[in-house]
Order: structure tokens, then sequence, then C-alpha cells
């Protein structure tokens, strides 16, 4: 091996290594934006979360900052109607959380204000690196998910699919899901081919999207 390569085993330790120590530091609700004008400054890097009500957004955020109680959970889907922005210690990266959508019982002028939040925050925010998409294994990719994936594909928005509560579902399972995500995926212009498949409960996953994240920091955007 030339010293200008890399081992890939090494370079995986790496970024879980970066990403551990990533999501050390703490971390903390910002503000919650309902226009674009309120966001913060594009001077760090950010990822958003996005997802189908009830997807366990917030669970997957507090897992993977290791706080349990930084993003809201509630057995009410819906909750988040604005855009959650959550800033680390000493990182140069911050986590939004976007609005849930797909649920049906929202009154529509509050889904389609949601949407148009949605929409200009993608569309127009130069540092989004990636949008971490996630889709309940239980349930797979819905029309409603495609519909945001088409979102992306326009704005030409990286995305890559976290498959959720994996803790639910069998082993079997989890591949038939897999595999048809993956068939979804390679079909989308702007999809990221990995899918990463996590349990908050479990923990399951959660350092392999910490290291996603990580690598992020340090690669060109793609």
């Amino acid at each position: 091996m030339s010293a200008s390569e890399e081992d890939p085993d090494d370079k995986n330790a790496a970024l879980r290594e970066a990403g551990r120590l990533l999501f050390a530091r703490p971390w903390v609700f910002r503000l919650g934006v309902v226009q674009l004008e309120t966001l913060p400054p594009a001077d760090r890097i950010e990822v958003a979360f996005a997802g189908r009500s009830n997807v366990g957004k917030s669970s997957l955020l507090n897992a993977l900052t290791g706080q349990n109680g930084l993003a809201r959970t509630s057995n009410t889907p819906g909750r988040t109607q604005e855009i959650n922005v959550f800033e680390g210690e000493h990182a140069d990266l911050r986590l939004i959380d976007m609005p849930g959508y797909g649920y049906a019982a929202a009154p529509k002028g509050k889904v389609d204000a949601w949407t148009r939040l949605i929409k200009r925050y993608l569309q127009g925010r130069p540092n989004l690196r990636r949008v971490f998409l996630l889709i309940d294994s239980r349930h797979g990719i819905k029309a409603v998910d495609e519909r945001i994936m088409a979102l992306l594909d326009v704005s030409a928005v990286s995305y890559q699919v976290i498959l959720t509560k994996i803790d639910k579902i069998g082993t079997e399972a989890l591949e038939d899901v897999t595999a048809k995500v993956g068939a979804i995926l390679a079909k989308r212009p702007a999809a990221y081919p990995e899918i990463i498949a996590t349990s908050s409960e479990k923990g399951t996953g959660i350092a392999e999207l910490r290291a996603e994240i990580a690598g992020l920091l340090v690669s060109p955007p793609h």
C-alpha cells in the first residue's frame, strides 16, 4: 500500500471515533423557526432530518446526541410544527429537525404552511450538506415519502435513508425492506445509496450514523 492510499478499515475506524467525539460534546436546542429569515447564519455545515410524523425522529436525535431530553418526543404525531435547530459545543455542525409530514389529522392550512417552509429551506440553504430521510422499517417507503424524495431530487439536495425502529421487526423483514428501499433509491438522482438501519431504543446503527455525519465535515459535497 502506497503512502497515498488508506486502509478502508482504518478510515472507518477513524470516522467512528470522530463521530463519537463529535457527539460526546453537549448539544443544545437553539431555536424553533417558522420563517426562514430567522434561521441562524449559514456559517457552518447543516444536516437535516426529515420523515413522516411518528417515524421516530425525535428519539433518533436524542440517541444520536446521547441526550434523552434534547428533542421532545410525543405520542401525538405531528407535534414538530417548525424547523428546530440544534447546535453542538465547539462543533462546526448544526442539526436541523424538520417538521414531520404526512399526518392526516393536521389542518390543511398548517400542512400547506409546513410544506412551503420545507421547500424554501431545501432550495435556499447553501450550507445544507445532506438530508437524512427517516423511513419506518415496519412500513417502508410510502407515497408521501416519494413526494419528498421528488422534492429533494428537484432541489439537488443529497439525501440518505435511515431505517428506524428495526428492533420491531425480524431479520428477514429487515432484509426485505432494505432491498425494496434500495431498489427505489437506485432510481433517484439525488439519493445516496447506503442505507443506515437503526434502533434508537437499542442503539443499533447510531455509531454508523455518527460516523457518516463526521465524514461530511471532512469530505466535499457530493
